[in-house]
């Protein structure tokens, strides 16, 4: 799982935001009134790097399988989620303060212990399947897992900058009014959506045309990330 969430981060948070620098000039769609691409790219990225907290939700098709991530990440390291990698499996993930819990399926247990005897697969299964793990935030090999969770990490590589980018028109991204800012990139398109009413968030990043094609959606800025601990009868103590 190290190799997706450093795709995660670096195709959906890193670069697809920084790429909106890059765009093209173009026409003007109507939304926001006079305002350049330009304008509208830079008010974009400085409002949504301004959020404490937002829902990611990232389908990504990499060379070494669909990817698929849904996260609620805060700015102070709070989140709860998802990753799976298709057809390897899932993990569940909740982290609170220095204390991260993951839950991995039974496909996942038995993708990871590949190689090892039968019956210590076995084993493992029985004793981890639908389970809590808990870890702390600092050990090497939990930090490769909850990259998605450092929200203010994500967010403060993303600046503000003078660009040419283009208008595409509106659209609506889950019901809400946007405006569409797109790019090429030799046979690749990017496209961003920014919310046409309220505060002007990017609700979604898209690429197209290359060798990974990914959308990532983001949403409930600003809205409280609940992350509890689970309950004790459901968290395996992995000292016994």
């Amino acid at each position: 799982m190290r190799l997706v969430t450093r795709i995660v981060v670096n195709t959906a948070c890193a670069t697809a935001l920084l790429a909106l620098v890059s765009c093209g000039a173009g026409a003007d769609s109507g939304l926001y009134g006079d305002l350049s691409g330009p304008e509208v790219a830079n008010k974009a990225l400085t409002t949504t790097k301004k959020a404490e907290s937002m829902r990611l939700a990232l389908d990504l098709d990499s060379t070494d399988g669909r990817i698929r991530a849904d996260f609620s990440s805060s700015t102070s390291g709070d989140c709860t989620g998802t990753m799976s990698m298709s057809p390897k499996g899932t993990v569940e993930i909740i982290k609170t303060g220095d204390s991260v819990y993951m839950k991995y399926d039974e496909a996942l247990l038995r993708q990871e212990s590949e190689g090892e005897p039968a019956e210590e697969v076995d084993a493992t299964v029985k004793l981890l399947a639908g389970r809590w793990m808990e870890s702390k935030a600092s050990d090497p090999d939990t930090k490769d897992m909850i990259e998605f969770c450092d929200l203010k990490g994500l967010l403060k590589s993303i600046e503000a900058n003078d660009t040419a980018a283009r208008k595409a028109g509106e659209e609506k991204v889950d019901g809400k009014p946007a405006l569409r800012l797109t790019e090429k990139d030799g046979k690749e398109t990017h496209t961003f959506h920014v919310a046409a009413e309220g505060d002007p968030y990017i609700l979604r990043i898209a690429s197209t045309g290359g060798e990974e094609p990914m959308t990532l959606n983001l949403s409930e800025f600003n809205q409280p990330v609940v992350a509890e601990k689970p309950a004790a009868k459901d968290i395996v103590d992995l000292g016994q």
